[in-house]
């Protein structure tokens, strides 16, 4: 049996380059590649869940690897061809008790 390992996946994140004329922040999307992400079908109950919790449907869940500090909330993702929005929280364990390589996980819908 082979090693469990994720794909890389496209994180895209807004950072701030300057400011214009009148001192507001002009952002730009700067795409992370992250590497090892789990990608999972959303079961019925996470689907069922988040339609009744936030209206939006969740279709893949994603398994964030152990150690990463991106900031996984309402953000754009590419994987698979397509482009995807993270939504809700991401929820966390604690890295020492998990056995594998993830420790984190967030769901996406369909973007764009």
């Amino acid at each position: 049996m082979g090693k469990i390992h994720g794909i890389p996946i496209t994180l895209i994140d807004k950072q701030v380059v300057s400011t214009d004329p009148f001192g507001s922040p002009v952002v730009k999307d700067v795409e992370i590649l992250v590497d090892n992400v789990i990608v999972a079908p959303a079961t019925t109950d996470d689907v069922t869940n988040q339609m009744s919790l936030t209206g939006k449907v969740a279709v893949y869940t994603l398994a964030i690897p152990k150690g990463d500090t991106h900031d996984w909330e309402d953000k754009e993702v590419e994987f698979f061809g397509q482009r995807w929005r993270t939504f809700g929280f991401p929820t966390e364990g604690i890295e020492d008790l998990i056995p594998l390589s993830w420790n984190k996980k967030v769901m996406v819908e369909r973007y764009g």
